[in-house]
């Protein structure tokens, strides 16, 4: 629907439609691109002249990070140089000196930087925690090492006002607008191996305690807070689990637990065997997810409204699920390929994909509607993710995963090829994190858009054979009866026999071995046994 309104600029009027109105009202998308030592800034998509603007160039940088709302802009310059920008401006606002830096992160409202030192002694305090606005350090304690499962060391939930850490047998929590404090209560898991803060509130706490002396694994959910710590609202306990992946919904509510062990004692899998778990912080749920196909668990993924959530699942093909809060099955989204899922943030579409070591194909879904929008292939992809306005999927081949083909695609929503640019070497290409709330409604904005397909050209010889190869008419007189074929030979065997013959002189027969020439000898026999009985029957 075509929409106009009037406006007045020194008391002359002037109308804006639809499209101009949306992209006014609006925030810019914006794209980090990192190359070998520098990363750069893009504003858009939509690009003027098919080309992206360039808001911060070419600076110097080893590492980047946005925080989670986008406000700031991390740049690890160097071992020990870290500075912050403001994006909207794209100024540098502070900058940190740490030596001996391994690793550092924003809090996701880009109050606090969190930084990890290599410790120079067993009792020194290698993790600290600065505040942005000043500068100044506001915690510190000691870690050995950093794994996946204890970094960021202090976790916080999206609107930073719980604060937490993993420590040996327990979970400390932490006043987030006061850390002088130190550690305000402690959370006593006994053999807790990771944790996993919900995020939108941070209301609730899941923990995983691994197997130990024929005491199953578990997996338990805290309500935080020190009235209610004493027990979980919600447990569930398994056998045959090395590690666990633990997947909060928004608002809090519901916990995916996809658990992996390293061996398959049904010998099905050399990767071992996986499974999914849900559970509820209302105890309404606590057990297995049920899926239709055997095989391990490749991807599970909540939408961003916390409502649904999504499975990839089973042996090659595998096949994908939707699935409501009550684990009731929405919708078969079918079998391929796939290895991957990618809920849009405006809560209409849905990217299943497979990428890594599968071809690269890619489906797009309006699950609304349940319908497919397009289909198309990203071969080599090691990074996807949806705009934050929905309306766009970039997928980029980065390094040090792979080293040749490096580049970013960036499709509309129903898979057409909007953008692509190739680089000598990549290191990442991320969206800037924004609120989807600050977008307008998805069919507006895709009814914005200038659908144009962007042909996806292939370097000379790369293309695929039956491209290369000129096509011909068929004929049916051209075509010759199909023949039982042969029976394998090895390549050094095929003209043995007549090499030798002409080397060594004599027919290829000749040079048949004793056996051979045995064999044959018995079967003309018999061929003349056969025909003299034949003679006398007749």
């Amino acid at each position: 629907m075509l929409v106009e309104k009037e406006f007045r600029w020194c008391g002359s009027p002037f109308t804006l439609h639809n499209k101009q109105l949306i992209q006014m009202a609006s925030p810019s998308l914006e794209i980090l691109v990192r190359q070998p030592d520098q990363c750069s800034l893009w504003t858009g998509p939509p690009f003027t002249n098919g080309q992206p603007a360039v808001k911060l160039e070419n600076v110097t940088c080893v590492n980047a990070k946005f925080s989670d709302d986008g406000s700031k802009l991390m740049l690890i310059k160097s071992n020990s140089v870290i500075s912050v920008y403001q994006c909207d401006t794209a100024k540098e606002i502070r900058s940190f000196d740490v030596p001996n830096l391994v690793a550092a992160t924003l809090s996701p409202s880009a109050t606090f930087l969190q930084t990890f030192q290599k410790p120079s002694s067993p009792q020194e305090k290698n993790v600290t925690l600065w505040k942005i606005e000043t500068g100044d350090p506001v915690y510190q304690h000691s870690q050995k090492n950093m794994t996946k499962n204890n970094w960021p060391a202090i976790q916080f939930s999206s609107d930073e006002a719980t604060a937490c850490r993993l420590a040996t047998n327990e979970v400390q929590f932490f006043d987030a607008t006061n850390f002088s404090k130190g550690v305000v209560y402690r959370l006593k898991v006994p053999g807790v191996a990771a944790a996993e803060l919900s995020s939108t509130p941070g209301s609730h706490v899941a923990a995983f305690v691994p197997e130990s002396k024929g005491v199953p694994a578990s997996v338990q959910i805290y309500a935080c807070g020190n009235a209610s710590q004493s027990q979980p609202v919600a447990r569930r306990s398994f056998f045959r689990c090395s590690t666990t992946q633990l997947k909060w919904n928004h608002g809090s509510t519901g916990l995916l637990v996809v658990v992996q062990s390293d061996v398959d004692k049904t010998n099905q899998s050399y990767y071992g065997e996986s499974k999914l778990c849900y559970l509820t912080t209302d105890g309404a749920h606590e057990g297995l997810v049920s899926l239709r196909k055997e095989g391990p668990i490749h991807d599970a993924q909540w939408s961003y409204s916390g409502l649904e959530f999504a499975v990839v699942y089973g042996f090659m093909p595998a096949k994908a699920t939707l699935f409501d809060k009550k684990c009731n099955p929405l919708l078969e989204l079918g079998t391929g390929p796939y290895n991957t899922i990618r809920w849009n943030p405006k809560g209409k579409f849905l990217c299943l994909a497979g990428f890594g070591n599968l071809p690269g194909d890619m489906v797009f879904w309006d699950y609304a509607d349940k319908k497919q929008l397009g289909s198309t292939k990203a071969e080599w992809s090691v990074t996807s993710e949806w705009s934050p306005d929905g309306c766009y999927f970039m997928t980029a081949t980065t390094a040090p995963r792979l080293q040749v083909d490096n580049g970013i695609k960036i499709f509309h929503y129903n898979g057409l090829l909007y953008f692509k640019k190739m680089f000598d070497k990549l290191y990442q290409a991320d969206w800037k994190p924004e609120s989807p709330t600050k977008f307008g409604d998805i069919s507006e904005l895709i009814g914005s858009l200038n659908l144009v397909q962007l042909e996806d050209k292939k370097p000379s010889g790369q293309g695929p054979k039956s491209s290369q190869a000129s096509v011909k008419p068929f004929s049916a007189s051209a075509n010759p009866p199909t023949q039982k074929p042969d029976a394998y030979r090895p390549p050094h065997a095929k003209n043995a026999a007549a090499v030798q013959a002409e080397l060594l002189g004599g027919s290829p027969a000749e040079s048949m071995s004793k056996n051979a020439l045995r064999n044959k000898k018995k079967r003309e026999k018999q061929k003349e046994k056969r025909a003299a009985s034949d003679a006398s029957a007749s």
